[in-house]
């Protein structure tokens, strides 16, 4: 599967939060940009390092006017737990079916300890004001994960 292109549209999704509420990417259009990052699982160790890098930087990305959206194959219930008990302070989706994960290209082969299965990549998309992808993370690091967000949306000059 292929990540969408850099300069074309983000594909449009609607996926529920932890609260259970509606998210549309189109929601943000005009007025936000979105660092839109799929990972694998909620409350394990290197999503948990990446997700509270993240929760560290809300003041400097809410001064680039972007918004974070994470995104995983979790249940609601288990997002909800994950922002309660790490004090996350941005929104989770759930994308327990992996339909939207798939669309971005984030879904694919995946080899750990010998053994081969389906995964989610870790993948971040930076998403422009005008809807389109900025760039693509294929290559995500969970420690400098926030560090390389901010410095790649101020790099784009979002």
């Amino acid at each position: 599967m292929a990540f969408p292109k850099v300069g074309g549209v983000a594909p449009g999704f609607t996926l529920l939060d932890q609260d259970g509420n509606s998210v549309s990417l189109k929601e943000f259009k005009s007025n936000k940009n979105v660092v839109l990052y799929f990972y694998p699982k909620a409350m394990t160790p290197g999503c948990t390092v990446q997700a509270c890098g993240i929760r560290d930087s809300k003041k400097a990305l809410a001064k680039m006017d972007t918004v974070v959206l994470g995104v995983s194959p979790d249940p609601v219930a288990k997002l909800s737990r994950f922002i309660e008990k790490q004090g996350l302070n941005f929104t989770l989706l759930s994308d327990e079916d992996h339909a939207i994960t798939e669309k971005y290209g984030a879904w694919d082969l995946k080899k750990f300890m010998g053994r081969e299965f389906m995964g989610v990549l870790r993948t971040t998309f930076i998403i422009g004001k005008d809807g389109r992808v900025k760039h693509v993370m294929s290559k995500v690091k969970t420690k400098s994960h926030h560090d390389d967000v901010l410095a790649l949306i101020t790099e784009l000059g979002l």
